[in-house]
């Protein structure tokens, strides 16, 4: 598919003016205060204690020119994502290593993946929610930015530890296997999530009314949150 889209030159540019990729450079006018992969956002992560909201897709990426012009292009989204989080947006094409590192979170937490790929994390990079496309507005039972935002940072001002807990989890199923040598598979995937599912499973047989059968234990964080 071909990219036509133009940026709106009219908004003051944010960081990712200064970068090469075509993919970051379609946001470099967003007014969402975009950072590209490195030390200068995680920094600022931790000095103002933030959670990170990092963003991966490529050019001819459908849904992440939707999602762009849903939310990263709104003022009311923007509004809230610069309040709540340090907003990273990667290029999957120029960075395939980070963007695989997440996708492997993303399949291990929600079962699937696919691209606009969002991640929120911690400063340290460890995941507590991934996601694919997600709209501005709550619909059709997807979770929309204007709620998903105020909830997860509810969580984090409130909750932390079991956020963090989970990211622990999570990262530590995925590395086990990794550093074992062995090809990450299907089978490691549900094993990390029945791991999960064993370690917060309280009180309700499981995170929230997620079906266990595609499992999201993203969105069911938020579900237990509540």
């Amino acid at each position: 598919m071909e990219n036509n889209k133009k940026p709106n030159t009219t908004r003051k540019p944010n960081r990712l003016a200064l970068e090469k990729s075509p993919y970051l450079l379609q946001h470099a006018h967003n007014p969402v205060d975009w950072y590209p992969w490195g030390s200068e956002a995680f920094e600022k992560a931790k000095r103002e204690d933030k959670p990170i909201f990092l963003s991966s897709g490529y050019s001819t990426c459908h849904w992440c020119h939707v999602m762009e012009k849903e939310s990263y292009e709104d003022e009311e989204v923007a509004e809230l994502m610069n309040k709540v989080f340090i907003s990273i947006k990667i290029d999957r094409e120029e960075r395939p290593d980070i963007d695989g590192i997440y996708m492997n979170v993303c399949q291990a937490m929600t079962g699937s993946g696919g691209w606009p790929l969002n991640i929120i994390m911690t400063p340290e990079k460890k995941p507590f929610f991934a996601g694919t496309y997600i709209p501005k507005e709550s619909r059709y039972g997807r979770k929309g930015m204007l709620e998903l935002i105020p909830e997860i940072s509810d969580i984090w001002k409130k909750n932390r530890g079991k956020a963090e807990s989970l990211a622990a989890q999570v990262i530590s199923s995925l590395s086990e296997e990794q550093e074992a040598g062995e090809e990450l598979k299907v089978d490691v995937l549900h094993a990390a999530y029945e791991q999960l599912l064993e370690a917060f499973d309280e009180q309700h047989g499981g995170f929230g009314g997620a079906p266990k059968s595609q499992p999201d234990f993203s969105f069911a964080l938020l579900e237990a949150h509540r």
